[in-house]
């Protein structure tokens, strides 16, 4: 991992950028700066003239994200880029018409470069009441996807006043607090998403807020100078602290990839694996702290208290009908796809017809699949303990305890060892934003296996509520090699958009028409005191997250 401090500190930069720039020097930059233009927002995008809307020139779309080619200006969409790239030798760099953010189609992902980034904050100032580009001066050090200002003595303190306050004026007057962008640094939109969600999730958010973390505490303890835990809780303390500037978790990402060094690159990564790669963080610095070597199941780190559940395994003698039950913790449930609805022809980055059924399945279609008894193949036999030998089987999950964060993870990525290939199921999903979990519970399941016989059931989920309500959701679009994370957050019955750096409001509608990848649910109770306003009570120092606190949780 030492060879990993460098990176953290530099970023390589583009080689196919820094082609171009030796060609064509800042004509391309300079021309584009007259095509841009300022939201009311602080936003840059390309100015769009009102009869006409820019389309993909290759499949004449406009949905979706949009590029425009430094070269020859033909606009292309996610789909279509790469095509663009390959047909066209040197066009290597496009520019994103909405985030005024340049693109390498080669390598898949935003680049940053310090002289764009003068030309396109410069356009801004200039776009103030009374601005002008003269005698402006730009800090070079940005982060990727953040655009910063320099405070020299050339630049008016007014004007910068001015444009921070206009970016910032719709999210100060309507948004709820704790919403802040997150800065992708450099193809790290699969842990801005995944970050989003974890903290809004109510027991983590409550634990982080209530100091039962502590960073000084922790450091002096340790002597450790990375902690995962301390991380993360400088990213929530961020979060909530009212400013609505993007944030960057540079210091959390290097702590990431110190615990996880098989991931540790400027590669996308999978967002549920990055998801299951931090709840172990979680729980393995909080092992070390309590000295605990208890089983997950019994773990009272803050991870599996939120998110631990059990499933219960039972295996079915299809020869005398003896049933092996066993039981094993999981923090999250991979549901598969109903595979008599998904059509082949649905491939990535397709869109979909309203009136175009066989595409889309339903979440209750697939909890359905995962409870269902599976006859086991001729190849699996097992051995029955009452038969005395190896017999043919059926086999039956069902969900002993339903944890209090419900994650559901959509398996939308295949990989056959057989063909040699993989896919992404692009494929739509209907999800509740209400879920009743009863049906697939193991009394209910058991109950049904016996002809619903009214007995009593040792392993009813009593103590627990299995009414859930959705808090937000990870979606994936584009195709398997270039795609992009992002979270809807549902906070006080609205839908906010969790791009990176940019936060947006959202009907349901777009939330549904998403191709969601990870579903996070709460239970019912929690949901509803999580949406009170958290400045209406203080969270007590060392209280328990996991309890519901008026205004907090």
């Amino acid at each position: 991992m030492c060879a990993r401090n460098s990176l953290y500190t530099n970023i390589k930069p583009c080689k196919h950028l820094a082609d171009y720039k030796l060609r064509r020097g800042f004509n391309g930059y300079n021309s584009l700066q007259n095509c841009l233009k300022t939201t009311p927002y602080g936003r840059s995008r390309v100015d769009k003239h009102d009869t006409t809307i820019p389309r993909c020139s290759f499949c004449n779309g406009y949905q979706g994200r949009l590029y425009k080619c430094l070269m020859c200006s033909s606009i292309s969409c996610s789909s279509h880029v790469l095509l663009h790239t390959q047909s066209e030798n040197g066009h290597e760099v496009a520019f994103d018409i909405d985030r005024s953010e340049l693109y390498c189609c080669l390598c898949c992902d935003q680049v940053y470069d310090p002289d764009f980034d003068k030309v396109v904050v410069s356009k801004q100032v200039r776009d103030l009441p009374g601005g002008k580009s003269n005698g402006f001066k730009v800090c070079s050090g940005r982060s990727s996807k953040r655009r910063r200002l320099d405070s020299g003595i050339e630049l008016d303190l007014k004007k910068s006043k001015q444009l921070i306050s206009m970016r910032d004026r719709r999210a100060k007057s309507c948004y709820p607090l704790g919403l802040r962008g997150l800065n992708n640094l450099g193809s790290t939109c699969f842990m801005n998403s995944v970050l989003q969600a974890l903290l809004h999730a109510p027991p983590l958010r409550n634990y982080f807020l209530s100091d039962r973390h502590n960073r000084d505490q922790c450091r002096k303890r340790s002597g450790e100078k990375l902690c995962l835990l301390c991380d993360i809780d400088a990213i929530s303390s961020a979060m909530f602290s009212g400013d609505r500037t993007p944030y960057s978790p540079a210091q959390f990402l290097f702590s990431w990839w110190q615990h996880s060094s098989n991931l540790a690159s400027y590669e996308e990564q999978d967002a549920h694996e990055f998801f299951i790669s931090v709840l172990d963080g979680i729980h393995e610095k909080e092992s070390k702290v309590r000295n605990s070597s208890k089983d997950d199941g019994d773990c009272q780190c803050i991870a599996h208290r939120a998110f631990s559940g059990l499933l219960r395994s039972d295996v079915t003698c299809i020869t005398c009908g003896f049933t092996s039950t066993t039981y094993d913790p999981c923090i999250d449930i991979s549901l598969d796809l109903e595979a008599n609805n998904f059509s082949s022809s649905h491939v990535a980055n397709k869109p979909i017809k309203t009136d175009e059924k066989m595409g889309l399945s339903t979440l209750s279609g697939c909890l359905n699949l995962f409870t269902r008894a599976e006859r086991l193949g001729s190849d699996q036999k097992l051995y029955c303990q009452n038969c005395q030998e190896l017999r043919d089987s059926s086999k039956q999950l069902s969900i002993r305890k339903l944890p209090l964060v419900l994650c559901l993870h959509i398996k939308r990525f295949e990989h056959s060892l057989v063909r040699k290939m993989s896919r992404k199921i692009d494929q739509y999903l209907q999800f509740p934003f209400s879920l009743d979990m009863t049906p697939y519970l193991s009394s209910s399941i058991v109950r049904s296996r016996f002809g619903n016989r009214l007995f009593a059931f040792e392993y009813d989920n009593s103590d627990s509520s299995a009414e859930y309500e959705i808090f937000a959701m990870i979606a994936h679009s584009g195709m398997l090699e270039s795609g992009h994370y992002v979270t809807y957050l549902r906070l006080k019955n609205q839908w906010y958009k969790c791009d990176d750096a940019w936060i947006s409001e959202v009907d349901e509608g777009t939330v549904r028409a998403s191709q969601c990848y990870m579903l996070f649910y709460v239970q019912k109770m929690l949901y509803y005191k999580s949406n009170e306003d958290l400045s209406c009570m203080r969270i007590s120092p060392r209280r328990d997250p996991c309890v519901s606190t008026a205004g907090c949780c």
